[in-house]
């Protein structure tokens, strides 16, 4: 089964989704199921894990109703406050409905320090009690004290959102590759190769920007902990979907066909447990 990890879909508002800019006008309007099917059929995509772009429960019970006339889609990564005094009451609340796999803070909107909270650390400690992911998502000013809520948790699943986003526009890996590699050292952290085309030249990118890139992570990771996404549709401010795959596809062209189906499906499948 080949599984797009990470997507989105809204219905656009433009407080709610404040964050698309005048540069990225393209993608303020609605993202549906029926928007994305085609996409994935086109592309001989299976099902796709549907990510929280708001952070709010209306938004997780959205993307829950979404997936229950929609069965392309195979889970849930959904928002909670972890910070919630009362949070193993909504864990408990979610875990009754089997399409959420997990939950995702947009932590790059907060400092490095939010990390290390008592209360969100309280939260990310009983995530692995009911079986739910986490998705960090990072600049790569976050991935040290990312680091530390990692080696803090060891029997709690992560997984990295858009290779921790590190600056191919300016093309350069400094900084980004010690940090990406030391985090990767933990074996209960897995890294989502999607996002890319948003940090680089959104109008001329070419593929071979995302070379040292992939090298780094590849070489971090291993084929065994790395998963394919689109980042569709926020990708389409600089790509469009098939070209999203095909940078990720022929990357990988080399490499052995269960190694390909690692990275394109059977790891999404396994850290989701879908």
């Amino acid at each position: 089964m080949r599984i797009d990890s990470h997507q989105h879909f809204w219905k656009y508002n433009p407080k709610k989704h404040a964050w698309i800019d005048e540069e990225m006008a393209v993608i303020r309007r609605d993202f549906f199921p029926e928007d994305l099917s085609p996409l994935l059929k086109h592309n001989q995509i299976d099902g796709c894990i549907a990510v929280q772009a708001d952070q709010t429960e209306d938004e997780t019970n959205f993307l829950i109703e979404l997936a229950s006339v929609n069965n392309f889609i195979k889970g849930v990564v959904g928002w909670v406050d972890l910070r919630d005094k009362n949070i193993e009451e909504r864990f408990l609340h979610f875990k009754q409905f089997n399409i959420v796999k997990g939950f995702r803070h947009i932590l790059q909107g907060e400092t490095p320090s939010f990390m290390f909270q008592q209360e969100f650390k309280n939260g990310i400690s009983k995530l692995k009690n009911y079986n739910f992911t986490y998705d960090l998502l990072l600049f790569p000013q976050h991935i040290k004290a990312a680091t530390e809520l990692v080696r803090s948790n060891p029997d709690q699943m992560f997984v990295i959102d858009h290779i921790a986003k590190p600056f191919i526009k300016k093309g350069t890996v400094e900084g980004w590759d010690v940090d990406i590699k030391e985090i990767a050292k933990y074996p209960n952290v897995y890294c989502k190769i999607s996002g890319m085309v948003t940090e680089a030249d959104y109008q001329f990118w070419n593929r071979h920007d995302f070379t040292p890139y992939l090298d780094i992570v590849t070489e971090a990771f291993g084929t065994h902990r790395l998963m394919y996404g689109s980042d569709w549709p926020v990708c389409l401010v600089a790509a469009k979907y098939q070209e999203a795959v095909e940078i990720v596809t022929a990357y990988y062209a080399n490499y052995s066909t269960e190694e390909q189906n690692q990275i394109f499906g059977l790891n999404a499948q396994k850290f989701y447990n879908l």
